[in-house]
């Protein structure tokens, strides 16, 4: 029998804007999100981390990046892995125009798009399709993932045979879930609570 992969999915650290208006790209780490990732690397040093995957947007490639130079590995990055496309709200300077969207996904409605988007049951296939090809490369291992907060709480709750059962209202930077897979069985070995 081979050994289950570990996936360690965290979100990616703290990051500045250019604009105030809503976007897909964008966000560069700040100084204290650049220490919040190198800490995410050496919190993991005794993991024996193989390799980091990372959503393409910079706020991640920065953030996995950091991480990978504490543990001594490699970045590979993956589109998938990004946070859900804004679509044709970009350009809004309004709070938060996701909400109502985001708010149905969390309540079961993933047939729910946003406009110009992608729904909720989109999202949740490509996050396991990504993290299953990620798995595949690295069976038996482990591995770390960055990703993005609202992408996180809303898919890997799907994903998971064992879900956690109340996902906090929102992942803090460098959050990290601690997932396994043994065939198709996806397990939650740890869901951080509160902000991480």
């Amino acid at each position: 029998m081979t050994a289950p992969t570990t996936i360690l999915v965290a979100r990616h650290a703290d990051a500045e804007y250019e604009t105030h208006h809503w976007a897909d790209e964008g966000g560069s780490l700040t100084a204290t999100g650049r220490m919040q990732a190198r800490a995410l690397g050496r919190s993991l040093a005794a993991r024996g981390v193989a390799h980091v995957w990372t959503s393409t947007y910079a706020r991640a490639v920065q953030t996995a990046e950091l991480a990978a130079a504490e543990l001594g590995v490699s970045v590979t990055t993956r589109e998938a892995l990004r946070e859900f496309s804004v679509g044709s709200l970009e350009g809004s300077r309004a709070e938060d125009p996701f909400a109502p969207t985001y708010q149905a996904w969390l309540a079961g409605d993933l047939d729910r798009r946003l406009p110009g988007g992608e729904t909720g049951a989109e999202l949740r296939r490509r996050m396991h399709h990504v993290l299953y090809e990620i798995a595949e490369h690295h069976v038996g291992e482990s591995v770390l993932a960055i990703s993005h907060g609202g992408l996180m709480r809303l898919t890997l709750p799907l994903i998971l045979t064992d879900e956690p059962i109340d996902p906090p209202a929102r992942l803090g930077n460098c959050a990290t879930v601690e997932l396994t897979i043994d065939g198709s069985h996806w397990r939650c070995v740890h869901w951080p609570t509160g902000d991480g």
